[in-house]
């Protein structure tokens, strides 16, 4: 008889999936929910007679988001570039729409819907910027570093956050940051984005003088310049413009070190508008404190932190740039909503991450963190 061979298990990698990640988000979003129903219960009840309105409505789409989140993860993640130019075309014709066809709300067109079903294009726009100007990166390669390279990415960028922030300011920078961001870490030369960002706080140093000069020009309109005048004196107009800002400030000042305790907060009942919205960090601090706000911050440095751990080991430069994209999305995000709560910018109208109220903003943040993971399950671990 013929001796059996021994069978020799071969070494197989394993695929990698940052749970880490993941159980960050599951808890950012049910901590947004328990947050939108204490900042929202008291207005949802006045005027929906149901004090859980915008938690419940927020939760079914957090739930459908998070789905999507998990099929997303478990795809090839070289399966969005495929979709690439055309998700950019269909951008545009979005955006076009919204501006001719979209539901007005405080005198801006930002929402297109059928019925009672609306959402927010601009939120579309921002996964397909980074999904398109990724693809264009790799093809370049080395060519992103000259000119031309840098000088297409800008071209492919500036037109639609010129037509986004037309109508969305906040999202318009927010368009160009991602852009700034990639093109930061895709190119060998750094001096000229520290040039720019040391020119951008000197605009601000310098805000209002060049705003005024900026509105005489017929360049800014004068309800933009009424923000900036808000932004560096509210007490100035404190039953109009500055009326929001300084009830955020209130709730801020007045949380103290450890807060009122969840639930307590009284700027809530009324005093700061839509307090689930873009204000929903100050009824944070107000209700949990310094501590509160700190340990908010911590867990999206946290989060930042994993996404940088994803990119610095994912399997190809295109991995690498989504996962960038998206971190550049998340982390200018939380900095402009947290800068505008605690009057640092002008006011600008933006979500925080997760947490704020915004069923559109939700669920495509799950689908951005679908394609991060998705990047994260093609890392190959040895045994």
């Amino acid at each position: 008889m013929a001796e059996k061979r021994p069978v020799v298990k071969k070494n197989r990698p394993r695929r990698f999936y940052d749970y880490s990640l993941l159980f960050t988000v599951i808890f950012l979003s049910v901590f947004g929910l328990v947050m939108i129903y204490s900042s929202s219960s008291y207005a949802a009840q006045l005027k929906f007679g149901n004090a859980s309105f915008f938690m419940m409505k927020q939760a079914k789409i957090a739930l459908g988001g998070f789905v999507i989140m998990i099929v997303l993860s478990k795809l090839d993640y070289h399966w969005y570039g495929k979709f690439a130019v055309f998700a950019y075309v269909l951008s545009y014709v979005l955006m076009i729409a919204v501006s001719l066809f979209g539901k007005k709300f405080n005198g801006k067109r930002r929402w297109l819907g059928v019925g009672s079903l609306t959402f927010q294009p601009t939120e579309f726009v921002k996964i397909a910027l980074i999904v398109m100007l990724a693809v264009m990166i790799v093809q370049m390669g080395k060519n992103i570093n000259t000119k031309n390279g840098v000088g297409l990415i800008i071209v492919t960028t500036l037109p639609i956050a010129g037509i986004v922030a037309a109508n969305n300011l906040s999202s318009g920078i927010i368009i160009v940051g991602i852009a700034f961001v990639m093109l930061f870490v895709a190119c060998k030369k750094k001096w000229p984005f520290f040039a720019c960002g040391f020119g951008g706080v000197g605009l601000l140093a310098f805000a209002g003088p060049i705003a005024t000069v900026l509105e005489k020009l017929n360049i800014l309109h004068d309800y933009q310049l009424g923000r900036i005048l808000v932004w560096l004196n509210p007490e100035a107009y404190p039953s109009t413009g500055g009326y929001q800002v300084l009830q955020g400030l209130y709730a801020i000042g007045s949380g103290g070190l450890v807060g009122r305790g969840l639930g307590e907060s009284i700027q809530k009942m009324g005093f700061v508008p839509e307090a689930q919205n873009d204000m929903i960090f100050s009824i944070i601090c107000e209700e949990l404190g310094l501590f509160g706000a700190v340990s908010v911050i911590l867990i999206f440095l946290f989060m930042i932190y994993r996404f940088m751990l994803i990119a610095d080991n994912a399997p190809d430069l295109f991995g690498a740039l989504l996962v960038v994209g998206v971190m550049g999305h998340i982390a200018i995000q939380v900095i402009l909503n947290i800068a505008v709560v605690t009057n640092t910018i002008p006011n600008t109208g933006i979500t925080l991450p997760f947490i704020s109220y915004g069923g559109t903003s939700v669920l495509f943040l799950m689908a951005e963190m679908g394609m991060v993971l998705s990047v994260s399950n093609q890392i190959k671990l040895e045994k």
